[in-house]
């Protein structure tokens, strides 16, 4: 965008060191990786060695087969993260536990006639993956199970079939939702059933953790925010924070050797949408304090993690959570914060701050809640958007003890090797960098598979590159 500097411009780690500094944007950074690099240092993490500090975060591809399998999209996608060098899979794809809970018709879901086709294929990413680097003995991979909730779209891609927490008085007018959207306490301990049943077939299935999804704005983690919400799941810490006890408590009793982790929106911000001059702006409040922000500290635009730290500590403590990784917002209402990119996606708006100022908060929110929850490790997220440094911001973070895991999403899909050839003091290699154009976002919006269709050849040469085109020159 006109007046953000590009990373791509900055010719060295030492210039855009500057850079940061010159902005006053607090980003731990390492200029000289030519060392020990913290990255590939060892960790044990669900009670197993872990090879080394990259970890691969879950994305949804929006290209598995109509029956909740994974596709030949999803194999390919699959077996470049076991290739990729990381050592934590976290979660490796968005899971939904039920038909109702899709976000996409193409979405991974956990049923019975995909079970088999997700157990072969976690075996051939352990082979893979022994098959490039010696051993998968140090491999952790896990399946992330969530249900999209107010993002639903089960049926019909074009059609939001929205289950969600409670009468949200912004996001039901943005995406409008109706009091007939919301959830029951009975259908609420039917989705949890569901979560015991994926989590059973996960643990079959060869994974080592489940990520139970609270984040983002779908059911779980709006269930965090239902202050207003009567009956068992609603008002008080206790009944908020019930979903997720009952489903812990459930993959407790029916599949004990498996573990358990989370996807957590550390903190959650005023919805934002496009107004009519193309441009993003927060949706208006006039009620004083906004309390539907999860994490929030009532303003809308700034967080108070002390819900959230408390609500680790105790799934920590009493359902034995053994690993979180943070994240803030939401792709859906607040796209600039969730994922700082330089270019909008199709129905997104231009970033009205700097992306890197952004991704500097995102760090912030993190590197606050390490400090109030130092006993669980903690993976972070939002590095793409350092591009070429993204290594060096991920290792000082690490040196820093800001984080025990550099997790990366986007970059992943157009450079997976990033993360072994850091560890092999390669140079990088720049053709491959994810420069946050977000065609792996505005592609499934549109209906076609995710993927980088600019910089990974596969989906450059595929026919849905030409009318992704087009769709970017209409928007």
């Amino acid at each position: 965008m006109a007046g953000f500097e590009k990373v791509a411009s900055f010719k060295t780690a030492e210039a855009f060191q500057e850079f940061l500094t010159s902005q006053s944007y607090r980003v731990p950074f390492c200029a000289d990786l030519s060392g020990e690099l913290k990255l590939g240092e060892a960790h044990t993490c669900f009670g197993k060695p872990c090879g080394n500090r990259w970890a691969i975060l879950p994305m949804e591809g929006w290209d598995c087969d109509l029956d909740g399998g994974p596709s030949e999209f999803t194999r390919r996608r699959w077996l470049r993260f076991a290739e990729s060098g990381a050592k934590l899979l976290f979660g490796v794809e968005a899971c939904s536990v039920m038909h109702a809970g899709k976000s996409n018709t193409r979405q991974l879901t956990m049923t019975p006639a995909a079970y088999e086709k997700i157990a072969r294929l976690v075996e051939e990413m352990r082979k893979i993956h022994a098959a490039k680097f010696g051993t998968a003995d140090d491999l952790r991979i896990g399946l992330q199970l969530t249900h999209s909730g107010r993002f639903a779209h089960p049926n019909d891609d074009a059609k939001l079939e929205s289950r969600t927490a409670y009468s949200h008085p912004l996001l039901d007018k943005k995406f409008h939702s109706t009091p007939a959207c919301v959830v029951s306490d009975g259908e609420i301990r039917d989705i949890i059933g569901h979560f015991h049943r994926a989590a059973v077939y996960a643990s079959k299935a060869g994974f080592d953790f489940v990520d139970i999804k609270h984040a983002h704005g779908y059911l779980a983690h709006e269930l965090l925010s239902a202050v207003d919400r009567p009956g068992d799941y609603g008002g008080s810490f206790e009944n908020r924070t019930r979903f997720f006890r009952e489903v812990a408590e459930g993959i407790r009793r029916d599949c004990p050797d498996l573990c358990i982790a989370m996807r957590l929106s550390l903190a959650d911000f005023f919805p934002w949408i496009k107004n009519a001059a193309g441009q993003g702006e927060p949706m208006k409040w006039e009620g004083g304090r906004y309390p539907y922000a999860f994490g929030g500290d009532g303003t809308g635009e700034g967080w108070d993690l002390t819900e959230p730290a408390e609500f680790v500590r105790m799934a920590h403590r009493e359902y034995n959570l053994e690993m979180v990784c943070a994240t803030i917002g939401s792709p859906y209402y607040n796209v600039h914060i969730q994922r700082p990119a330089y270019y909008a996606v199709s129905d997104g708006y231009p970033p009205p701050v700097h992306p890197l100022y952004q991704a500097s908060r995102h760090l912030a929110a993190v590197r606050e809640f390490k400090v109030l929850v130092p006993e669980v490790p903690v993976v972070g997220s939002g590095y793409t958007c350092f591009q070429d440094y993204l290594p060096n911001v991920g290792e000082a973070v690490l040196r820093a003890g800001e984080a025990d895991y550099a997790g990366i999403g986007r970059m992943v899909l157009s450079y997976p090797e990033i993360c072994a050839d850091t560890l092999d003091h390669k140079v990088l290699d720049r053709c491959r960098i994810c420069r946050t154009f977000g065609d792996c976002t505005t592609a499934p919006r549109h209906g076609m598979v995710s993927g980088c269709y600019l910089l990974d050849h596969f989906y450059k040469e595929r026919p849905e590159a030409s009318r992704l085109k087009k769709v970017k020159h209409l928007s």
